[in-house]
């Protein structure tokens, strides 16, 4: 079982990257200030050190996480909130089926780590016992269904999701999946041996705590990686996974059934309860990994998959098994993929878990508590203010010709921003939850969001319907929904606060409205029409004006050394990088035009250009811990913090007329080495 929130595919970008931990210690709201600056350090010799040197020097990454940003900041911000919410919820006596005793009474099982111990193994030994009864291959259909409506990720996905080239309706979906290491790179070549070393003795210490003895456990650990790296082989890297025309193949259900002879599928999808008319096509990411997966099927031997199973099982449950398996769960992903020393303290993992399983119903509870509702409102004149500037631009871009020009004016026209929090919260009246059984509770909540999920084949897509919680300190476009969102934990500061200048709040807010407004023109954006749907609207002419463009863009970042011997990786980071040049720009033509006619005062000796952009900057200001800098590189979409700061900016001639920087400065970027794209 894999407690975690059934994500939404197909959400082009959020603008923050997803892998930190939070902050233990008592929270106090970040803010742009001129106290994080160095200024000691030449903003024409190194921008980044000057806008938040300071802050780098005097903020260690806390012991409990991989990194440490003023997006975390703001997250530990968050994150006391709910915890305030969720132990006066569980400390009080609450109607039975309301939000408040489901919010209450999940947390109080979460925390309850004594109870959590006392049930050792006993939560999954059924589930256990299951796979060990296997008589064949093909008895993993039954199982493999099981696995997956309890949220699991053995061995491929399937889900239901708007069909990408008919964006009104849901349809099926079939992914490679099953991998326990982030991405297919980690099991080949050189750079990650160490992780693949750990991986094979993290496997046998999970099956030694579930009972095998020390000896089988090590030769069965080998058989897993074995068995992972087979179905790795033919697995698509991060960047070829970026490519939604490449990963789009209808086809009948029959035919991925064809594919994978040995794993009866007919079987598979009826136990799923996937039937009907709806069901008989299939939109299949990567075929051949499901060609792979039959290879692997029939050349590898019941036994590995048996134990591959048992492996699968008892990591996707680890969070809610006793401390043993919890603990070594977090030795590898935790310390040894991201080099975190230490798990964050129990109350907030049981907030996440929390917040995963049911996290609208606690997401309303955050609401009603701290979303002032003038930030909508602001909000709305704000997006108003960037739209403008991007419909202008449009209107008179000069690399694309006409037939495109009126296409993308008319995808941009019929966009939607969704500010703070859904219109109507998630009805989890059906999901029953007990103070007394975190296990239960996560399979409730997990197998209530899959058959939720489910449930939509076939049916009309639901735009309104939201991807990230309220509380979360992110933001996303939805492409098939031509949508930016926005949850009300992302608008307070150092992104959007009422205390603070024009400047600051659209160097930081201003420039996150502008990334998601770009994503609907990056190089996947791009690819989707007025309705959502993916569709070849462009010239050949306009296609080629835009791909030389983001090339260059390519060239840029790959420039970026991230760690001695590792750069960025231009083409995975590609689309949140167009956000951040597109965003940056459109954002500050947007301050531009707020403060025309306005009698302008220096606010610390700074002009409203300066502020802007190192309010950009400052919000992106990162300590790394160098496994998870590697792995960010790795796998993350966006690229790290310290070149977010400075590469969108670096191909703007405002900012170096900001700060002075002339062609013999570090800074200095070549006018013809400047990307413009948006």
């Amino acid at each position: 079982m894999h407690f975690r929130r059934i994500p939404r595919p197909f959400l082009l970008a959020a603008i923050l990257f997803t892998c930190g931990t939070t902050n233990a210690a008592q929270p106090t709201p970040p803010r742009f200030s001129v106290a994080l600056m160095d200024t000691n350090t030449s903003p024409r010799v190194d921008f980044a050190k000057y806008a938040f040197g300071k802050w780098l020097q005097d903020n260690p990454i806390p012991s409990d996480k991989s990194r440490w940003g003023g997006f975390d900041e703001l997250a530990q911000f968050n994150w006391a909130a709910l915890k305030d919410i969720l132990e006066t919820t569980a400390g009080t006596l609450n109607p039975p089926g309301s939000v408040d005793q489901k919010v209450g009474d999940f947390f109080a099982s979460a925390i309850d780590q004594p109870a959590i111990d006392a049930a050792s193994l006993k939560p999954v030994e059924a589930r256990l016992k299951q796979i060990d009864g296997l008589r064949s291959v093909a008895d993993m259909a039954g199982i493999l269904a099981t696995l997956h409506n309890e949220g699991g990720g053995a061995c491929f996905g399937v889900g239901v999701s708007a069909d990408q080239k008919k964006s009104d309706v849901n349809a099926l979906y079939a992914s490679q999946g099953g991998l326990s290491l982030p991405s297919r790179d980690y099991y080949f070549g050189d750079a990650f041996a160490k992780q693949r070393s750990e991986f094979v003795a993290h496997v046998g210490r999970m099956l030694t705590l579930a009972g095998d003895t020390p000896e089988a456990a090590a030769r069965a650990a080998t058989n897993v990686f074995e068995l992972e790296k087979a179905l790795a082989t033919n697995a698509k890297t991060p960047v070829e996974l970026r490519d939604r025309v490449a990963n789009y193949n209808k086809m009948a259900t029959s035919a991925l059934a064809a594919m994978v002879p040995a794993l009866p599928f007919e079987q598979y999808f009826r136990d799923r309860g996937i039937t009907g008319p709806a069901a008989s096509e299939i939109i299949v990411g990567q075929p051949r990994f499901f060609e792979g997966l039959q290879q692997a099927l029939t050349n590898r031997p019941l036994s590995d998959w048996k134990t591959y199973l048992r492996y699968k099982t008892l990591n996707d449950a680890a969070p809610a098994l006793a401390n043993p398996f919890e603990e070594e769960n977090f030795r590898f992903y935790g310390t040894v993929l991201r080099g975190t020393p230490k798990m964050e303290p129990r109350w907030q993992r049981a907030a996440r878990m929390v917040d995963g399983g049911i996290g609208e119903a606690l997401g309303k509870l955050y609401v009603d508590r701290y979303y002032p509702p003038e930030a909508k409102a602001r909000m709305d004149e704000m997006i108003s203010n960037i739209k403008t500037v991007m419909r202008e631009r449009l209107q008179k871009l000069d690399w694309m010709t006409e037939p495109t020009r009126q296409k993308a004016l008319a995808k941009f026209d019929r966009f939607v921003a969704r500010i703070g929090h859904p219109d109507r919260f998630r009805d989890y009246s059906s999901v029953a939850i007990r103070r007394d059984d975190l296990f239960s509770n996560l399979r409730a909540a997990t197998e209530f969001e899959v058959k939720r999920n489910l449930a939509k084949l076939g049916k009309p897509v639901d735009k309104s319907e939201w991807g990230m919680t309220p509380p979360t300190v992110n933001a996303y476009f939805q492409p098939t929904a031509n949508q930016i969102v926005f949850p009300a934990g992302i608008l307070q500061p150092p992104f959007f606060d009422f205390t603070l200048d024009d400047a600051v709040n659209y160097g930081a807010i201003g420039g996150v409205i502008g990334h998601e407004i770009t994503h609907g023109f990056d190089d996947q954006g791009r690819r989707y029409d007025a309705d959502g749907n993916l569709a070849d609207w462009w010239t050949p002419a306009d296609a080629e004006q835009f791909t030389g463009r983001a090339t260059a863009l390519i060239q840029q970042y790959n420039a970026y050394n991230a760690l001695p011997g590792l750069n960025v990786n231009g083409a995975l980071s590609l689309g949140e990088n167009i956000a951040d040049l597109g965003g940056t720009s459109i954002a500050f033509e947007a301050l531009q035009r707020s403060l025309k006619g306005k009698k302008v005062a220096l606010i610390d000796g700074m002009t409203p250009e300066q502020r802007f952009f190192l309010s950009w900057a400052q919000q992106w200001r990162t300590n790394f811990r160098e496994d998870a800098l590697r792995r960010q590189v790795a796998v993350g979409p966006h690229s790290p913090g310290m070149f977010r700061a400075i590469g969108p900016i670096g191909n703007m001639p405002e900012f170096f007329e900001a700060f002075g920087i002339r062609e013999s400065d570090p800074m200095w970027r070549k006018p013809e080495s400047r990307v413009k794209i948006w």
